[in-house]
């Protein structure tokens, strides 16, 4: 089994009762960016380990959904990231080692710019803004994540992709010494995933540089990872160091690995089950262990704004 069903989510603090009722009352008096700009800021002030860089001044973004994100803490030791281990809690310990500077990205393929590029070079054009996210795994647990980054679609319209690119291939870092999870076999290095040219496209699509406010964390997928927040959570690829405009769709790990469990689109999709268990409803890490599961939403909750990238697509076959 590759991924596995979260079956014992561990419990966490709970927001005080007169914390929980304030950042409800500014909510409901705020408009939706608004929200944004109002809640970020409240959940910082003793939250953040002083280790981390704080990226400065961030726009509000106002695609950012009216919910209260998890804490810090639940963001950066609650995670998938096999490069580093297949338990919850080994990417937060095992990444010490990892260094994220320098660090180059090469884009390649269907565009008329190419050619390899630094961290730098990737974001100084982008003007970083911070987009409160829902973050659905396909093992039917959750989060709300408060992001830092800018839109994919902006960086990839500066490669000048041609009329012959249909798809955008992506790949993670492989460094066995500081990942120790790629010195086993558990999938086939590196982890690569794609997106239709749409998709990539989409504003929702969001290239991550940091959560909370500051810089990405290693077990979160510093320095650069994708977040699209309408698709279960294995496509927002971490850690990327190669981006592929390609014509024919690209092979991906897990449709690779578990074809008959996880498909390319992988959109959230609470009327698909899992082969080995239901998405009809999923479980908000941060919540009491024992709480009520709460229902799962079409295209994570983004349905409005997504629905139309597929029409005519049978979701069900192309899962």
């Amino acid at each position: 089994m590759l991924i596995r069903r979260a079956a014992d989510i561990r419990p966490s603090e709970i927001t005080p009762e007169s914390v929980f009722h304030g950042r409800r009352a500014l909510l409901r008096a705020a408009g939706f960016a608004g929200a944004a700009a109002l809640l970020a800021p409240a959940l910082r002030a003793d939250e953040i380990p002083g280790r981390y860089r704080r990226l400065g001044t961030l726009r509000s973004s106002p695609l950012s959904v009216r919910e209260t994100p998890n804490r810090f803490e639940d963001i950066t030791t609650y995670n998938n990231f096999y490069e580093f281990g297949l338990d919850k809690g080994d990417p937060a310990a095992n990444s010490a080692r990892f260094r994220p500077r320098p660090w180059t990205v090469t884009v390649e393929g269907e565009a008329e710019v190419v050619g390899r590029y630094t961290y730098e070079d990737i974001i100084r054009p982008h003007p970083l803004e911070e987009r409160i996210s829902r973050l659905r795994c396909v093992e039917a647990w959750s989060m709300v994540v408060p992001w830092v980054g800018f839109p994919l679609r902006d960086l990839l319209k500066r490669f000048r992709p041609t009329s012959k690119a249909r798809f955008v291939a992506f790949e993670t870092v492989v460094r066995p010494e500081e990942m120790p999870g790629q010195k086993g076999r558990t999938l086939d290095w590196p982890y690569v995933e794609g997106l239709t040219i749409a998709e990539a496209m989409h504003p929702l699509a969001l290239m991550v540089v940091g959560v909370y406010g500051v810089e990405l964390p290693a077990q979160n997928g510093a320095p650069l990872r994708l977040v699209v927040p309408w698709k279960y959570g294995f496509k927002s690829i971490k850690s990327i160091v190669r981006i592929r405009f390609m014509e024919t769709r690209p092979p991906t790990t897990w449709s690779l690995a578990a074809p008959d469990e996880y498909g390319f689109y992988a959109n959230v999709n609470p009327r698909v089950d899992h082969p080995r268990w239901s998405q009809a409803t999923e479980r908000r890490i941060g919540s009491a262990l024992f709480s009520p599961k709460q229902p799962t939403l079409p295209f994570n909750g983004y349905a409005a704004q997504v629905a139309a990238l597929y029409e005519g697509l049978d979701l069900v076959r192309n899962f």
